[in-house]
């Protein structure tokens, strides 16, 4: 039996809780939380003993697991501490608030013997992952181009409730950090490598209530030379359904929930996304568990988990190089 621990019992922390009840050789043994309330909520609802410091759950508890979904700015630190504890770590993205947090994990996760995994779960949609497998079989041909949208709404509560968000200090970001990252991780994992970034990002709804950004538009340009691009916004009425799309030079895929790849000589195929119901919030998707449990079946490899700490960086150094540009002689701010 694998023993797990949960460190954050805010929103993220319920489809973790899910995913770890799916698996039948793992049990959840302690949660972790800052916070009385939310503490003795899961502790209860869990019924494991809560704690209100790591340090004390990983040296009193001894998970084999923990799972980390707290505030970004809290990532690497947290993380650092499990693994130079040998435990391994299921961490929410971002990997970390600043690049050189980001950094320190990355040599920390080279030294530990424990794995690491971060969150960036819709690659394992599977519309997605039908969408990576065409792209990179090479069988549509060179990709000529890309555009995604991330179109949703974020009211002033949603960031009262959490004073973390939106900050600098306390999430890194706002949007790219929050909510857009994960479509920006997708874009170098299905076109390549990026070699260059132009963005900006802007305060166009939320402005006296956060102090970041809430909209933002790239180009990333790839190794080969497709250019892919992002719009994405907090100050839409709605949460609408992420869109991407790729033009290839013998067809266009579309993804929107469910992927249709529309061929040049006229054939269309629909790759259906999974349906299911969750705790959590629609728009996370259903992936967490998929991601959670190939984690947990590959602990006995001797390779690095495929989406680690290196891995997630080239979301979070795309995010800093347009706050970079967005925000001259902020650099302190930014990191």
């Amino acid at each position: 039996m694998t023993t797990a621990a949960l460190v954050g019992c805010g929103d993220v922390s319920v489809v973790h809780a899910e995913a770890l009840a799916a698996l039948p050789d793992v049990e959840l043994v302690a949660v972790c939380d800052t916070d009385p309330g939310r503490r003795e909520a899961a502790a209860e609802a869990y019924g494991v003993p809560g704690f209100a410091d790591h340090r004390a759950l990983l040296d009193r508890g001894r998970p084999d697991v923990v799972h980390l979904a707290t505030p970004h700015h809290t990532h690497a630190s947290l993380a650092v501490d499990a693994l130079r504890a040998g435990v391994h770590v299921v961490l929410e993205k971002p990997v970390a608030a600043t690049l050189a947090e980001a950094d320190r994990l990355i040599a920390e996760a080279q030294r530990s013997p424990a794995k690491i995994a971060v969150c960036f779960q819709n690659r394992y949609n599977t519309a997605v992952a039908a969408m990576h497998r065409l792209l990179t079989s090479g069988e549509l041909g060179p990709v000529l181009g890309a555009a995604a949208t991330v179109m949703w709404h974020r009211p002033p509560d949603y960031y009262r409730r959490r004073p973390w968000r939106a900050t600098w200090a306390g999430s890194g970001g706002g949007l790219l950090m929050n909510q857009a990252i994960h479509t920006v991780d997708l874009l170098p994992w299905l076109l390549g490598e990026v070699t260059a970034v132009s963005g900006h990002a802007a305060t166009r709804a939320l402005g006296g209530v956060i102090e970041v950004e809430d909209t933002a538009e790239l180009a990333l340009t790839h190794r080969g030379g497709a250019r892919s691009l992002l719009y994405a916004t907090l100050a839409h009425a709605v949460d609408a359904p992420v869109g991407v799309e790729v033009v290839t030079e013998r067809a266009t895929l579309s993804l929107s929930g469910d992927l249709t790849v529309r061929h040049a000589d006229g054939r269309v195929e629909t790759v259906v996304e999974r349906r299911g119901t969750s705790g959590g919030r629609s728009y996370w998707g259903l992936s967490h568990q998929l991601l959670i449990a190939d984690f947990y079946a590959r602990l006995g490899d001797t390779e690095p988990f495929w989406i680690g700490p290196r891995e997630a960086k080239t979301s979070l150094a795309i995010v800093k190089e347009v706050y970079r540009q967005s925000f001259p002689g902020a650099d302190e701010l930014i990191r």
